[in-house]
Formats: C-alpha cells, structure tokens, sequence
C-alpha cells in the first residue's frame, strides 16, 4: 500500500537533514599584491642603440588631415 502512495504522488525531493547540501561561506575577495617601488633608471652612458636603416623599418604613414 505504500507504493501505491508513492506512485500517486510522484517524485519528491528528500527533504531529512542528512541528504541537504552543507552551505559553505564564499571565499574572500582577492588583494592587490602590494606595489613594488622601482627606482628609474638612469639612461646607458653609451646612449641607446640607433640603427641606421631605422626609418626604412617603421614607415610613417601620412594622416588625412596632413595630406589635405
């Protein structure tokens, strides 16, 4: 006769404490990691690297507004 119950009710979701999901807390937000100070750097005594084919290698292309 139980069955029967059953059957005619359809299925249920357990509802007893022992089949519930335990909550769990959200974690914490994630900190920024503290900045590192960095000192500039003072440019090489040499001076930098200037190659000499390097307006043949980046190109300047003309705007709009400079060829009207």
């Amino acid at each position: 006769m139980v069955m029967r119950l059953d059957i005619e009710e359809g299925c249920r979701t357990p509802k007893h404490s022992g089949c519930r999901i335990p909550v769990m807390a959200c974690p914490p937000a994630l900190k920024k990691k503290p900045r590192v100070n960095s000192t500039k750097r003072a440019p090489p005594k040499n001076g930098y690297f200037k190659h000499p084919d390097l307006e043949l290698i980046f190109r300047v292309v003309p705007t709009r507004e400079s060829v009207n």
